[in-house]
């Protein structure tokens, strides 16, 4: 029996006993893990998967964490003051022996599933940010109450929106407060009319 399994964006043909080198995973050496993209199993009867078989998997052994072949990237600019530049990498690689294909039970196993290596931190903090965007819709919610409960200054003649923005610094946002004004607020001339004005509207 055989499957073909998915992981590190890469896929494998496995039988049980096979020894991989496969992109790097979260795991120890000795430890067993699951994967459980498989597209396909092969045997007497083929099943294959739309995308994945359901409920299939493949464990493995950890045998060792490793890196590959170096590979080396050069740069040379032909110019008459040129360059070179020589860089060498080894991908960082995880050796596994495939101990049993499971064409059934996957859930119920226990295994831990294989994660890449580089995937493995990253999933924690993405809940985060989630949180920290609900409170703004709370408090945007909240504004328009505030808002409605204010009076349009600027529909009186002769109020302007400089002189809104004066009446509101001073606490007067309602026809009624503008009202009850006896004087002028600081820095503004509050006229007699805006005070009648704001009489017959607060009625």
């Amino acid at each position: 029996m055989f499957a073909v399994l998915k992981t590190g964006g890469k896929q494998y043909k496995v039988q049980s006993g096979d020894v991989l080198r496969v992109e790097k995973l979260a795991a120890d050496a000795g430890e067993t893990i699951q994967f459980n993209d498989i597209l396909m199993l092969g045997g007497d009867t083929a099943t294959v998967g739309a995308p994945f078989v359901a409920d299939a998997a493949v464990q493995a052994e950890v045998i060792d964490q490793i890196k590959g072949e170096k590979t080396i990237k050069f740069v040379k600019r032909r110019r008459k003051h040129g360059s070179k530049r020589t860089r060498g990498h080894r991908q960082q690689l995880t050796l596994v022996r495939i101990t049993d294909i499971l064409s059934a039970g996957a859930d119920k196993s226990g295994v831990k599933a294989a994660i890449g290596g580089a995937l493995a931190p990253a999933a924690e903090p993405a809940a985060a940010p989630k949180k920290a965007k609900a409170a703004p819709k709370k408090a945007e919610a909240a504004a328009p109450v505030a808002e409605a409960a204010a009076d349009d200054l600027a529909t009186l003649n002769g109020v302007g929106p400089a002189a809104v923005k004066k009446l509101n610094a001073a606490g007067i946002t309602t026809f009624a407060q503008l009202a009850a004004v006896d004087g002028d607020v600081e820095g503004l001339k509050v006229k007699p009319e805006w005070i009648e004005q704001a009489k017959e509207l607060a009625q």
